[in-house]
């Protein structure tokens, strides 16, 4: 039994099907508070991370052997804005979930980590070498779990691994899953929402930047690929070949124009654009590096190039113009 919290998120919903296919049994932990019902697959739990004692309760029942930790708040701007909250959801009930654990002989970790744990870069593309620097809460919090690991693998021999994204995007092939947030931060929904008639043209922070095109440029990484590297992470605790942090990225850059014009050329429409200026803390370039997660992992991105990628996004987004609120998703 494997045990994923978040697993009725977006990110956490692609990593229980990866699981499930591989035949591994499953239970989401997950309030709803922000994912979807209608995203998970097979059986859930409710229950606040917050809430030790309900938590302890579904770890005695449940007796899970590892646990994918998924679920945490993650908007950077409301981490600025309200930074107890994130303190509150992205660490504290994650120590609340590692004490549940604890309490039932559960030893091994697959943490949902982030990018932006090492802040404005000082090189790219970035390696796990690169000095940890956060800028924000959001990114803050994440690093201090990423800390709180270790201090738990020293003290009471936790296995784990932490998984830091660059830009997570795209849906499953099946299309029966997909991105629906509310609000909606990530930049490649929001330019598909103008061929779908949700917006009438894309906002581009900032043509100034030093990159090629004056728009900053982010390593985009395809749900499933990340799904397939917790799976991967997890195989790797087991055989006793890795610990500690990984990036998850495909190595290569693509600024906000090439986003929209490769949205443009897969919807067949045109997407109208409005400069704006840049927003605050915003590094010209973030792009993975290093081969750490596939000489140690085996982890290779299926998903090479952008505009496979926006593919799949737009089959989703196309077919669920309302998110999950379209219908009930495919099993497929």
């Amino acid at each position: 039994m494997i045990l994923v919290t978040g697993g009725a998120g977006y990110v956490g919903s692609h990593a229980v099907r990866r699981l499930r296919r591989a035949g591994a049994e499953t239970v989401v932990v997950d309030d709803l508070s922000e994912g979807h019902r209608a995203a998970v697959e097979g059986e859930i739990e409710e229950c606040d991370l917050a809430d030790l004692a309900a938590l302890q309760e579904v770890f005695a029942r449940r007796r899970p052997k590892a646990v994918m930790h998924f679920a945490a708040s993650c908007l950077v701007g409301e981490s600025v804005e309200d930074p107890a909250k994130y303190w509150r959801n992205n660490v504290s009930n994650t120590l609340n979930l590692l004490e549940a654990m604890r309490s039932t002989g559960c030893d091994r970790f697959v943490f949902s980590s982030t990018c932006s744990v090492y802040g404005n870069p000082v090189r790219v593309p970035i390696d796990e070498e690169h000095p940890v620097a956060p800028i924000n809460p959001y990114a803050s919090t994440k690093a201090a779990v990423e800390r709180a690991l270790e201090e738990y693998e020293r003290g009471y021999g936790l296995r784990w691994i932490a998984l830091r994204y660059f830009n997570a995007a795209g849906a499953s092939e099946s299309g029966g899953i997909g991105e629906d947030h509310d609000p909606e931060s990530h930049l490649l929904p929001r330019v598909l929402w103008v061929p779908m008639g949700k917006a009438r043209e894309v906002e581009i922070y900032g043509r100034d930047y030093p990159t090629p095109d004056g728009t900053c440029v982010r390593d985009y990484v395809h749900v499933d690929d990340l799904a397939e590297a917790h799976v991967l992470a997890l195989e790797a605790i087991d055989a006793g070949r890795a610990r500690g942090v990984f990036n998850l990225g495909t190595g290569t850059g693509n600024s906000v124009l090439e986003v929209v014009e490769t949205c443009a050329k897969v919807t067949g429409k045109e997407i109208p654009r409005t400069d704006r200026p840049r927003r605050p803390g915003d590094p010209p370039v973030l792009v993975s590096g290093g081969e750490r997660a596939k000489k140690t992992l085996g982890w290779t991105p299926r998903y090479a190039t952008l505009e496979a990628i926006v593919r799949t996004a737009w089959e989703w987004h196309r077919t669920h113009p309302e998110g999950y609120a379209s219908g009930k998703p495919s099993r497929g």
